[in-house]
């Protein structure tokens, strides 16, 4: 008997556990799953103004460049400045043997010494002879011949005196002074060597640097599209808020902090390269630009004010055209395309397509397709949070 009642009351809980389990799966199974909806970075479309840019390869040249030669022939006696210096307009740099030209133009001043003595006998003469020859005293040879020597004399005084001026531009060029005023070159002849017309004729070097120029060249396409915005290159217009300046970028990658503005484009365009010159004005107190150095140049050809403008990762580009993804307040994502305009600064600007305010998806498109529905971070890094806090939920 007891046998029997233990085995029924084994018997009945394992009925009660059965039936227990039955409605607990029951139960679990009819509840709803939650939905999922993949999580995405948005931002909300802006309009700023969008400074646009042309990069091209440069060159750097000095404002001037002057070769210092000597322009008569003599032996150099002395050089009177420090290789490397700044030398002022005018001063005397190198001294060539003066004694030949000082000894010519002593022999010319002489010699129109004497030719102006002859011309005042001369015209004494001619005036004894003139009245004489109105008075019938003196014949119309003799007054011929007292003109002819007059003049005679008048034009040797002068070719003296055009003689003396050259011997004396002679004897001045033996002080060779700086026509400008700038950073001059280490000497290019010794003391002692023969320089001039029969020698060596260069002998240093000097270089204008407070301003320099940079060179470099445009295409016909960037041409035509600065016709097209209306710039003008080598001239400033007051009524507009940008005009076309540049900037340099040195050999270690930094920028110069001076701008440049260009001053010059070449009416005619290389038919060999497609290609026309331009030339940019750039301040250097600092001589810290050298002539002859290579470098960067960035060209402000235009300012789109109030352009729409997106992050370049949130375009998608394919053969169909370019799009990116809007959403829509009710979280819905809208596959967008859109006119894409110039690129700068990891920055796209919009042209159609878009209007200020939107919100577009700029991480995590690839999870998408048009019309899901999405869970929005507006800033980075809350991502891990919501994930975080749906499954604390």
């Amino acid at each position: 008997m007891i046998m029997y009642l233990r085995k029924r009351r084994w018997i009945i809980g394992l009925v009660v556990v059965a039936v227990i389990g039955v409605v607990l799966y029951f139960v679990l199974r009819s509840k709803p799953e939650l939905p999922f909806y993949p999580t995405v970075n948005v931002e909300t479309v802006t309009t700023e103004d969008v400074e646009l840019y042309g990069e091209y390869v440069g060159r750097i040249r000095a404002q001037q460049f002057v070769e210092i030669r000597a322009r008569v022939e003599g032996y150099l006696e002395q050089m009177l400045f420090e290789e490397g210096t700044y030398v002022k307009k005018d001063q005397v740099l190198f001294i060539i043997d003066p004694k030949l030209y000082k000894a010519r133009a002593d022999r010319t001043r002489a010699q129109l010494q004497k030719d102006k003595a002859l011309e005042l006998k001369a015209k004494r003469d001619l005036e004894r002879i003139r009245p004489l020859f109105k008075q019938n005293a003196a014949s119309q040879l003799d007054l011929d011949n007292a003109i002819a020597a007059y003049e005679s004399a008048v034009s040797a005084v002068t070719m003296s005196e055009a003689d003396l001026t050259q011997a004396e531009m002679a004897l001045g060029y033996t002080t060779v002074r700086s026509p400008i005023a700038g950073y001059i070159s280490e000497r290019n002849v010794d003391i002692g060597t023969l320089v001039g017309p029969g020698g060596k004729s260069l002998l240093a070097t000097i270089v204008k640097s407070d301003t320099v120029l940079v060179d470099f060249s445009m295409t016909e396409l960037d041409y035509l599209q600065s016709k097209e915005r209306n710039v003008n290159l080598g001239h400033q217009d007051p009524e507009r808020g940008w005009n076309p300046y540049v900037t340099i970028t040195l050999a270690d990658k930094t920028e110069y902090p001076y701008q440049g503005f260009v001053d010059f484009a070449d009416p005619q365009v290389d038919p060999r390269t497609g290609t026309f010159s331009v030339r940019a004005a750039m301040p250097n107190p600092d001589h810290i630009l050298l002539p002859g150095q290579a470098t960067k140049v960035r060209l402000l050809l235009d300012v789109r004010k109030g352009a729409v403008v997106v992050p370049s990762k949130a375009v998608i580009i394919e053969k169909g055209g370019a799009y990116v993804y809007v959403i829509r307040p009710n979280n819905i994502a809208e596959k967008r395309f859109v006119e894409l305009g110039p690129e700068t600064e990891n920055k796209m600007v919009v042209e159609r397509g878009l209007l200020e305010g939107e919100t577009i998806v700029v991480e995590g498109y690839h999870k998408l397709t048009p019309g899901m529905q999405v869970q929005v971070v507006p800033e980075y890094g809350e991502e891990e949070n919501v994930q975080a806090e749906t499954v604390e939920e």
